[in-house]
């Protein structure tokens, strides 16, 4: 059963990662075309902005998850390096599990809330002169703060039962 959930946890985060990914090369491929757009041929687009801030935005906490889980997240840790594995282990397990997962749980929620929201009322960007639906990022948003969550309980698992540096039990998926 615990393996089954870690695999499911960090399948997960590897397809949002992907997905990141290619929401990069969407970000690219749109900034290109508006800057040809706009300094070539004088017709800047209606929908850059918009396409740019939400596939950032998108493509940073759908990564978010996949990162986690290759321990990529950058952290100061002068103090917690000097302790045992174990003892490391320990404290980020339960700061995972029981500490950021409840919070990126919440919060997720509160993005599905919010996505649901903006759904059924049709809201679009207030800002924009293109006005783009916004439920679609929300979307985006609410899954990578849930895949997120999944990836904290998972490294949590991992932490209290394998930590960093202890070799006793791998619990790799």
């Amino acid at each position: 059963m615990r393996r089954a959930f870690l695999a499911v946890a960090d399948f997960i985060s590897l397809v949002l990662g992907y997905v990141s990914q290619v929401l990069l090369l969407v970000l690219i491929a749109s900034m290109l075309y508006e800057v040809v757009a706009r300094y070539v041929f004088r017709a800047p687009t209606l929908w850059a902005f918009d396409v740019a801030y939400m596939a950032t935005g998108a493509l940073f906490i759908l990564g978010a998850a996949r990162c986690l889980r290759q321990d990529a997240h950058v952290r100061i840790d002068f103090l917690s390096s000097r302790l045992p594995a174990r003892v490391r282990g320990t404290i980020e397990g339960v700061a995972y599990l029981f500490v950021l997962c409840p919070i990126y749980g919440w919060l997720a929620y509160i993005a599905g809330q919010r996505t649901v929201r903006a759904y059924m009322t049709g809201e679009v960007e207030t800002v924009s002169p293109w006005a783009p639906l916004m439920w679609p990022f929300y979307s985006a948003l609410m899954i990578g703060l849930a895949a997120l969550a999944l990836q904290l309980a998972a490294e949590g698992i991992r932490m209290l039962l394998a930590p960093k540096g202890d070799d006793t039990f791998k619990l790799e998926a």
